[in-house]
């Protein structure tokens, strides 16, 4: 559990700070800056090696990258990472915890980082900020016992070339210090477009004692008139029939009220510690036809506890006349977050590049084969 006070900032503690990008692949002691090829090796061509060598990794269409592999008790605490908003929603981040077959972490690189409509906005919350422009940076604990791997796919047709530095604590002593914390858990889901009458599922049959921890959503509604009467639902436990917490509408949840509207303002964005919603996107009268929504919810000082299961789920719901709720069909993308007592847990289907897709709204969809083009960056 975070101390949001930091009084244990000061504590004396028996770990090794570590960290692992491009210029030091394996985190090793002394091992950043020895590189003698790689992206920035013509860039630093009249300066030889320790000049910024190697700053970034190329991954090629279709491949997964290791970003980092750890070996022994320890934690992750900060993950910075950067690369071309074209490939916010075609990269696919993973985390396996313990030598695990399965990842416990399997979202799409922009959701995970709050930002799963391809398009920067500013995030400035305590567990994930995005930063000018495409600075990603999340500071989730990520404890593990016995070793942790990450890796990035890339299910486009395109190489990407990607920025990034993976920071932990290595246990020092034998026995490690993490026997009483959960695995790091998300996982992302997409109803595009939700089915009639149905509610979107955030999260289903995990079993195992742990806390839920966080919300985001991507939601792009289908419709005109307000979207987010929907009342959000956990079921813990026991009671797999009705929830034992049950919100009270989509922008309750979020933190705001009464449509997120400020009069004379419309929609309005927010972006606080714990929730927000820091990004409306609004049609143009051309190529975005409709409002894109991203909304957090971290559940930091206030987790949700559960023993046996869970399962979470959200509504769509809008107005019809005489003050009738209207059931939506909208496009929703979720990422949950949760820790558990074991690595790995119940998750949907791997996310395809079909799945996963977003139109940007910058112009018809491109021939087959088309390499879009990018900005060089130092």
């Amino acid at each position: 559990m975070l101390d949001p006070g930091l009084r244990s900032l000061s504590a004396l503690r028996d770990v090794r700070t570590r960290s692992i990008s491009p210029e030091n692949f394996d985190g090793s002691e002394g091992g950043g800056g020895r590189a003698t090829e790689g992206t920035g090796a013509a860039s630093a061509r009249d300066l030889g090696p320790g000049w910024k060598i190697s700053p970034s990794v190329d991954i090629r269409a279709g491949e997964t990258f290791d970003l980092a592999t750890i070996r022994g008790a320890g934690r992750i605490t900060h993950i910075w990472i950067t690369t071309h908003t074209d490939n916010w929603r075609t990269l696919v981040i993973r985390a396996f915890w313990d030598d695990a077959a399965e990842p416990a972490v399997e979202v799409p690189y922009g959701d995970f980082f709050c930002s799963g409509w391809g398009v920067f906005t500013q995030v400035s919350s305590q567990m994930i900020a995005a930063n000018p422009h495409g600075g990603f940076n999340s500071y989730w604990p990520m404890p593990f016992r016995t070793g942790a791997r990450l890796t990035l796919e890339n299910t486009s047709e395109v190489d990407v070339r990607v920025y990034y530095q993976v920071t932990y604590e290595q246990d020092v002593s034998p026995q490690g210090g993490h026997a009483n914390e959960g695995y790091f858990h998300a996982q992302w889901r997409r109803s595009n477009p939700l089915e009639d009458r149905v509610p979107h599922t955030i999260v289903e049959g995990v079993e195992g004692s742990g806390h839920y921890v966080g919300t985001y959503l991507a939601w792009g509604v289908n419709s005109n008139g307000w979207w987010g009467e929907g009342e959000i639902k956990f079921y813990l436990d026991a009671d797999e029939d009705y929830p034992t917490i049950c919100g009270t509408g989509t922008e309750d949840y979020f933190g705001g009220a009464w449509n997120f509207d400020v009069p004379g303002q419309g929609y309005t964005e927010f972006s606080t510690p714990y929730l927000g919603m820091p990004q409306v996107i609004r049609p143009d009268g051309l190529y975005a036809s409709q409002q894109r929504f991203g909304m957090y919810r971290w559940h930091v000082t206030d987790p949700i506890h559960f023993a046996e299961r869970l399962r979470v789920d959200i509504q769509a719901l809008g107005w019809r006349s005489g003050w009738r709720y209207l059931p939506l069909r909208d496009d929703i993308a979720s990422t949950a977050l949760f820790y558990l007592d074991r690595p790995t847990a119940h998750r949907p289907a791997t996310p395809t590049a079909d799945d996963m897709e977003v139109h940007l709204a910058t112009g018809p969809v491109p021939d087959i084969g088309a390499t879009p083009q990018r900005a060089p960056r130092d």
